[in-house]
């Protein structure tokens, strides 16, 4: 008998191979079999107009912390994944100490946007192994969840304070080595680092990792070598590569002989010479016979910005200090004319990604203490009061102590951009991804990127369902290495989605008050996505959750294989 069969469905298998209409049977957890099927089952669905996939993977999230409020970790669970990697950036929050954990919390309010109320009250703080974090995990998490050992925590649990504004001593980059590899004994998927300088902690200084010697970044990745199934993933920062950046990344893929992520790409008009020069790190790579891959995000999500965390804003040259400053210091600040000129002329100084946030004119108010600003684009604020467009801008914020948040520029998609993404979704030194589910509450949405993918199938000359099922199934899991997910193969996990191709997609973003201090996220409801089944249960029906939690831990060694460089084309390619 089997525990679920899914009858009358178009099979779309992973792999990029042609839908095919199959009834599919899950027995234990695991898919039993493909085909034609009858007899005995404890649940059957009728597919019937309905797409069943495998269970997508996301590579790239922030759940850490949520899963001790949310362990169902929405919304991602609504859109099919089934699979999350955390602790990326760095930032894991484990292992952990005594001492750490207040600066750790901060830190993370600060750089990954996470309210600190909420992670004050909803997050008990009190292990301090990688073990101990992983033991508290298992078996209360709604999806499978692998967890990678950010640089940040190992630092600041090694050299406290010291971590903040030094290098390590010989004798604390060996503690940080031990201490690595105990991690990965323990479970961790690998090492996870960040050299951004969009990265300052809660005081704004520099986060821990970013005071890290080239030398301690290749000597922690090489540690990830000497263990299986492991994996690198590191934020180089947002601006173009230089020498050291590729050397770097390089050097860490090749000191661990394992692939190493990115976060992330993003395809907007005009950026086609970024784009070039950022690709080219993975290029780089190959020709030293290593190997280095973007995530790219599937769109260009609306980011939401304000001058009172200052995240993104500070990368702007000049920038960084003034978010050092108290906020009523930092208003007097903003005040200054003659301040104000040098902050301008820094944000337009610029290139990449960072140049086009200084389009002031383009700014669109989202939230506001007055009401009747919001929806109203600066431009238009500035010609009525008849200042530029900054003044306009910091006047506003100013007169809402910093709170008033704004919609960053965003040119409008044209069919054009659509065919550079694809092309990128496709190429072989990206994995669709960048999610940073969990993070950036308040300011992306880009949580929803996989019913967007599948969304686009309906585009003409786009991307097919079944390749926008594989670049969401088969091709990240191959990235992260594990076994027996990612595709729909008799005796593999019953990770799966079932979905209506005719109206799968996201929702309107909207807010939800729903975290711990009933703190406000961005959320986005999934529209077409009947069922979602991890480990054989099923999680999510019609949009609601079942309550049910049989995600499991996925452990280094356990549930990863090391894999290879070489690159694998889609089936029938």
């Amino acid at each position: 008998m089997y525990d679920l069969l899914i009858r009358n469905a178009r099979l779309v298998d992973g792999t990029g191979a042609p839908a095919r209409g199959a009834d599919l049977g899950v027995k234990d957890g695991r898919i039993a079999e493909i085909g034609a099927l009858s007899g005995p089952a404890r649940q059957t669905i009728d597919a019937e107009g309905q797409v069943l996939a495998p269970g997508f993977v996301d590579t790239h999230t922030h759940y850490d912390a949520q899963l001790f409020w949310d362990p169902t970790l929405s919304p991602s669970s609504h859109h099919g994944v089934t699979t999350v990697v955390a602790g990326n950036c760095g930032f894991s929050i484990a292992p952990l100490s005594r001492d750490a954990a207040p600066y750790l919390r901060s830190m993370l309010a600060r750089v990954e946007g996470m309210p600190e109320i909420s992670l004050e009250t909803g997050v008990p703080w009190d292990w301090e192994s990688f073990g101990d974090y992983l033991a508290r995990v298992e078996g209360r998490v709604g999806v499978n969840m692998g967890v990678l050992c950010g640089h940040s925590a190992l630092r600041r649990v090694v050299m406290g304070e010291r971590a903040q504004h030094a290098q390590a001593s010989p004798e604390e980059l060996e503690r940080m080595k031990a201490m690595l590899a105990t991690s990965i004994r323990e479970g961790a998927l690998g090492f996870s680092s960040s050299v951004s300088p969009t990265h300052n902690d809660a005081e704004g200084q520099p986060v821990p990792s970013r005071l890290a010697s080239r030398e301690e970044l290749i000597a922690l990745a090489r540690v990830c070598g000497e263990h299986p199934g492991t994996l690198l993933e590191l934020l180089p920062g947002v601006e173009r590569f230089g020498a050291y950046e590729m050397d770097l990344m390089t050097d860490m893929s090749l000191a661990a002989g394992r692939s190493l992520n990115w976060n992330a790409v993003v395809v907007s008009a005009g950026n086609e010479a970024y784009l070039a020069n950022q690709m080219a790190a993975s290029d780089h790579a190959r020709r030293a016979g290593g190997e280095v891959v973007a995530l790219v995000m599937v769109s260009t999500p609306t980011v939401r910005l304000n001058l009172r965390s200052g995240f993104l804003l500070d990368s702007f040259e000049g920038w960084a200090e003034v978010f050092k400053l108290p906020i009523r210091e930092r208003i007097a600040y903003l005040s200054d004319s003659g301040r104000r000129e040098a902050l301008d002329r820094g944000a337009k100084a610029g290139t990449g990604a960072t140049r086009s946030m200084a389009n002031w004119a383009d700014y669109v108010i989202a939230a506001s203490a007055d009401k009747s600003l919001e929806g109203k684009r600066i431009a238009d604020l500035a010609k009525a009061r008849g200042v530029e467009a900054f003044d306009a801008l910091l006047d506003i914020a100013i007169a809402d102590d910093l709170q008033t948040v704004f919609l960053a520029p965003h040119a409008p998609d044209d069919d054009a951009i659509w065919a550079r993404r694809a092309a990128l979704w496709r190429d072989d030194r990206a994995i669709v991804g960048a999610s940073d589910a969990g993070a950036h509450l308040d300011m992306i949405d880009a949580f929803s990127y996989s019913t967007k993918l599948l969304s686009m199938a309906r585009r003409p000359g786009l991307i097919s369902v079944e390749e926008a099922v594989h670049r969401l199934t088969q091709a990240p899991a191959r990235l992260v290495g594990l076994k027996d997910r990612g595709v729909l193969k008799e005796g593999w996990r019953a990770d799966l989605v079932l979905f209506d191709p005719g109206t799968v997609g996201p929702g309107p973003t909207h807010a939800r008050y729903d975290l711990p201090g009933e703190e406000m996220r961005l959320y986005a409801d999934a529209t077409g996505v009947s069922h979602v089944i991890v480990n054989g249960c099923t999680t999510v029906q019609d949009g609601a959750h079942t309550g049910e939690l049989p995600g499991h831990v996925l452990r280094s060694g356990r549930d990863t294989e090391t894999r290879s460089f070489a690159p694998r084309p889609l089936a029938g390619a």
